[in-house]
């Protein structure tokens, strides 16, 4: 009997960054496993989008646009690359104007791409009608998408076969032109019956000659069955990854999805023994980044708090990079709640971000106290129509503290309406700023917003973690490998004995697991307008870094008035004066990391 050869896409160069290094990585660093993968015989890529567009301005000091035209190079002239856009959002977190998406599909046929995978996160058919046309239009392969995910155990509405085949007879219905179909479950929890169930329908709903993609994730740990399960019923296509960026939080590995089809009526195409060459210089290609622990693992708990793998590592490297890492776990089990009052949007980027941002203001200010804005917009309606109504009460607290009315106009025609928006708003800014105007210049300035003119001022800052291999071998030579460090420390007066050797700590013969970080100076959280002898101390209720410093030493200030804008988790969160009366000092600057609990500044009443 002859064997049916499944094509593949080759995710490992962009969701397999964003799953393992929050998109964090060098396009130098990676381009010659592009090199090994292409003479192995792999030509079709994802080579951008998504978070790899912004990341390379806010973390790498880097082109997107260059990254694309070096990759196309590398994979020669005849691979389809694919990149990732949002509907209307295409690769900012933020919804964009009509002239922006067209200039989006315009410039990345321009820079080398192929093919678009176009997605809303909400299954907001309207959102993918005039972006899917900008793509077909610039000259692209238009890839349309249904998103999927399993909700929470305990809830229902929306997100069954039904729901999906709804949507995409939506999406016939609407008469957007496509290429392609995928079935994009972000956060891998959708249950391969489902996928099964989903994709069957979706055979009966398209012409017989319709391309069928499945995308997944390892993260709940049934990539490979629902991989299986696509195939089953239907697909022609799935997404697969290279080690080190596969498995986990990424799609699995081409060589273990070429194995679990041994033996079956499919096969991958490939050469499996130049693939494992490939992997192999893909790894030594990476041995430099840091691999977090959480993105080369099964998460159980993922279908109670659905996260994508890429949206779960960018997170923790965030926590990591604001020293509360060790806030995680709360804000993992916070998310189920956010995700079942907020509409049941797909978990997918952007709405995974709300999501998250969500439940980090709930672990750090207490359960639905302060409503991060864009889970607040998106509740409201200002990213589209939610699969089922939000919850009531977190509506009305989303209105009050955003000081926004709900809305049900369609997310272009507001972008259109707002003069903050669209090409001659980001060519005021650019002008503003001395900068070209040239086409991509305002792509990056719309996209990005300050931190994409940060980066067209070469004022950009890097944030890749990388491994210090020569610090490394400088504490080895100082402490030998496999030694603990030893110490006796005298506590009131008795000695006791301690060995330390990684995270682990011996004390007088009892072994404690235990963390270690540089104390962030003055830790202790205080209530924002504390009296310190006359003046009012102005603390910082989260970490983060300073965005914008809004007042200088001797500004009067009003009660309530921001002083100051920390981000942190890709949210941006005012500092307001406590109090009335004269700015006496201002500790921190643009750039600076802050932690909860340091005074911002002082006030004199």
């Amino acid at each position: 009997m002859t064997k049916k050869k499944v094509k593949f896409m080759c995710t490992a160069f962009r969701d397999g960054f964003q799953s393992v290094f929050g998109a964090r990585v060098f396009t130098q660093d990676f381009l010659p496993a592009v090199e090994a993968a292409r003479d192995a015989g792999i030509s079709w890529f994802e080579a951008g989008g998504g978070a790899r567009f912004q990341s390379l301005y806010f973390y790498c000091n880097e082109d997107a646009f260059d990254m694309m035209d070096a990759f196309r190079e590398t994979a020669g002239p005849d691979a389809n690359l694919q990149t990732l856009a949002r509907g209307v959002n295409v690769v900012g977190l933020d919804s964009q104007s009509s002239d922006i998406v067209k200039l989006h599909a315009d410039l990345f046929k321009k820079h080398g791409m192929t093919t678009i995978r176009n997605f809303d996160a909400l299954n907001d058919v309207n959102n993918l009608v005039y972006s899917g046309k900008c793509i077909v239009d610039a000259g692209l392969k238009h890839q349309v998408c249904v998103t999927l995910m399993e909700l929470p155990p305990g809830c229902s509405g929306a997100h069954d076969a039904e729901f999906y085949a709804s949507t995409l007879r939506q999406i016939l219905e609407a008469d957007i032109p496509f290429d392609a179909v995928c079935f994009k479950d972000a956060s891998g929890t959708a249950v391969p019956s489902k996928v099964y169930e989903t994709i069957r329908a979706a055979r009966k709903l398209l012409p017989a000659d319709a391309f069928i993609h499945f995308h997944t994730h390892e993260t709940a740990g049934v990539s490979v069955l629902a991989n299986k399960a696509a195939l089953d019923a239907g697909a022609d296509a799935i997404d697969l990854s290279m080690a080190p960026c596969s498995g986990g939080t990424c799609q699995p590995d081409i060589l273990v999805m070429w194995h679990a089809l041994r033996g079956s009526d499919y096969e991958l195409d490939i050469d499996v023994e130049k693939v494992r060459e490939a992997e192999e210089v893909f790894k030594d290609c990476m041995s430099d980044y840091f691999l977090p622990p959480e993105a080369t693992a099964v998460e159980p708990l993922i279908p109670w708090s659905p996260m994508p793998g890429g949206a779960l590592t960018a997170n923790t490297q965030m926590l990591r990079d604001n020293n509360i890492m060790e806030k995680y776990p709360e804000i993992i089990m916070a998310m189920s709640d956010v995700v079942r009052k907020g509409g049941f949007g797909t978990s997918v980027t952007p709405v995974s971000q709300f999501y998250f941002q969500q439940a980090f203001n709930n672990v750090m200010f207490g359960p639905w106290k302060k409503i991060a804005e864009p889970y607040g917009k998106m509740v409201l309606g200002y990213f589209g129509k939610t699969p089922v109504a939000p919850d009531a009460q977190v509506i009305a607290l989303a209105k009050e503290q955003l000081k926004l009315e709900p809305t049900t106009r369609p997310v272009l025609e507001l972008n259109d309406a707002d003069p903050s928006k669209g090409i001659d708003a980001a060519k005021k800014v650019l002008e503003e700023a001395g900068l070209p105007t040239t086409d991509e210049n305002i792509f990056i300035a719309a996209a990005c917003k300050e931190k994409g003119i940060k980066f067209l001022q070469g004022d950009a800052e890097v944030g890749v973690r990388k491994i210090d291999k020569a610090a490394e071998s400088a504490a080895a030579t100082i402490q030998p490998q496999g030694v603990p460090a030893e110490y006796v420390v005298t506590v009131n007066g008795e000695d006791v004995f301690m060995a330390f050797e990684g995270n682990m700590v011996t004390v007088d013969g009892k072994v404690y697991r235990v963390g270690i970080k540089p104390h962030a100076g003055e830790a202790t959280p205080a209530p924002a307008g504390g009296d310190a002898g006359g003046l009012t101390e102005v603390r910082s209720q989260m970490p983060g870094a300073v965005f914008k410093q809004l007042v200088h030493v001797g500004d009067k200030v009003r009660t309530g008035e921001a002083i100051m804008v920390l981000e942190a988790m890709k949210m941006e969160m005012e500092i307001v004066s406590p109090v009335d009366g004269t700015v006496e000092e201002v500790r921190f600057a643009v750039g600076d990391q802050v932690a909860t609990g340091q005074v911002l500044a002082t006030i004199k009443g």
